[in-house]
């Protein structure tokens, strides 16, 4: 079973400061990554699933597309491969790719949608994963929302659950994917999904950034306890997705409002690259929710 994030089961410990847990900084390295993307060709916001999306708020669709390009640009500038799925017109959220899978050690664990406007999702990310030569691919019986609602470290696999996903995935990638499993509950309905909460700086080294308060007092002590030197968020800067960040080990994209994140970071040894996503915050994603890690046999890309 996977460890519950329960009050009884561990003391609080006192909340860090952002800057009180900064861990000493040492030379950082970039391990070259493979992601999966799909552009914003048919996004826009015609119903609202998070309390980001307003459809009385136009997209503005060629805006959209150039902040998704300078990201995947970004990407491949800095040494990493970008892959692409193919839109679909019937699916507008596509561009949040990261919501598609869940990829450990080449295992795929497919998503199963909460919500019946993005169901068809699944399905078009299992396809892709098949056409591209993954074989272990498994569609699961739980609702569970990809990289949205799981973090990967070197020792556990973060699950948050709350708003979209359901516990019972927790046991489900814990079987699969043969690692030990972290449930999170997510109790602010602004940070529904885990990577809107929390982002994984330093997979080898389990470090993580969080926001303490999109999670439930159990959570944050289970947090507090297993990384005790995470660097904490402010609440201005979760407001901003600064947690819907990605990391390569050294470079750090964030979404460019989250500046209260940038020292610290620097302060860890890691370089911040600012990125505008704002088109596509309508839609309750910025550069997490755009990106899905394609970790290979021994995190290799």
């Amino acid at each position: 079973m996977p460890r519950e994030a329960t009050p009884s089961s561990l003391r609080e410990a006192a909340a860090p400061s952002p800057r009180e847990a900064t861990a000493p900084a040492s030379r950082r390295e970039a391990t070259p990554r493979r992601y999966l993307m799909c552009a914003p060709a048919h996004f826009k916001v015609t119903y609202s699933i998070n309390p980001w999306m307003d459809p009385t708020k136009p997209v503005d669709l060629p805006l959209a597309q150039a902040q998704w390009e300078d990201l995947r640009d970004r990407y491949r500038a800095l040494g990493h491969t970008v892959e692409l799925l193919t839109p679909r017109p019937e699916l507008p959220d596509m561009v949040f790719a990261a919501n598609g899978a869940t990829v450990v050690d080449g295992r795929v664990l497919g998503a199963r949608f909460a919500y019946q406007e993005r169901y068809a999702e699944a399905e078009a990310h299992r396809d892709w994963f098949r056409d591209h030569g993954f074989t272990e691919i498994h569609e699961p019986d739980h609702v569970n929302e990809g990289e949205g609602d799981f973090a990967v470290t070197s020792s556990y696999l973060l699950a948050g659950r709350g708003f979209r996903s359901s516990p019972l995935s927790h046991d489900e990638a814990q079987e699969f994917f043969g690692r030990p499993v972290i449930g999170l509950d997510l109790v602010d309905p602004r940070y529904y999904h885990l990577d809107t909460a929390l982002c994984v700086l330093d997979e080898e080294g389990d470090e993580i950034m969080y926001y303490p308060g999109a999670f439930s007092p159990g959570s944050r002590s289970v947090l507090r306890r297993l990384f005790p030197d995470a660097l904490i968020a402010e609440e201005a800067d979760a407001a901003a997705f600064g947690l819907n960040s990605v990391s390569d080990g050294l470079h750090v994209l964030v979404p460019q409002g989250a500046a209260g994140l940038f020292d610290p970071l620097r302060a860890r040894g890691f370089e911040p690259v600012p990125m505008d996503l704002s088109e596509l915050l309508k839609g309750g994603g910025s550069v997490k929710c755009c990106t899905q890690e394609l970790r290979s046999q021994g995190g290799t890309p």
